[in-house]
């Protein structure tokens, strides 16, 4: 149990300083966050017409019928649409370090969860290294290409991070398991 939970928190830390490095001095992430010079404008006019939440636009009030709602369907193809994520205040700062402290202990646990699995298994470097790759891809294939599919957005630097960040962590799962 000791080497699962030495394995866990060095990996996490490993997974967390990548995502770091990603969202920051690789900057991989700038094309989901790009910069209007309308924004104070276009915030002003959702502040007075929204309230918190998540929106697709074009859509249609819950309850409308089906064949409401292909009507509606044909009738957006070809025009614009928006997913917007709309908060009444930013709040990001101030719990900046609360969401990093998440995250690291969402990463521990991951890389627990995986350890675990591969220390019953009894995997050796390449078997680890393969597993942690293959795990990163079903977690990128079932969250952001799934959510890709469907919004259209970039999810490649999600996929870069999913293999770069799991194939690190394997390279020390790989080296740390092996050890006697």
């Amino acid at each position: 149990m000791t080497k699962a939970i030495i394995a866990s928190v060095v990996g996490g830390i490993i997974l967390f300083m990548w995502q770091f490095l990603s969202w920051t001095v690789l900057d991989l992430h700038r094309p989901m966050q790009m910069y209007t010079p309308k924004q104070e404008e276009i915030l002003k006019f959702l502040g007075e017409n929204l309230d918190e939440g998540n929106y697709f636009l074009p859509t249609v009030p819950e309850g409308t019928s089906s064949e409401e709602t292909e009507k509606a369907m044909n009738a957006s193809a070809g025009k614009p649409w928006a997913d917007i994520r709309f908060h009444k205040a930013m709040g990001m700062q101030a719990n900046m370090t609360m969401n990093m402290v998440r995250g690291l202990l969402v990463d521990i646990i991951a890389v627990f969860l995986l350890s675990w699995f591969l220390l019953k298994k009894g995997s050796d470097f390449k078997n680890t290294l393969s597993a942690c790759v293959v795990f990163g891809l079903i977690a990128y294939l079932t969250t952001d290409y799934t959510f890709q599919i469907w919004y259209e957005t970039n999810s490649i630097p999600n996929l870069i991070d999913a293999i770069a960040s799991w194939g690190l962590c394997g390279v020390w799962l790989g080296w740390w398991n092996g050890r006697k």
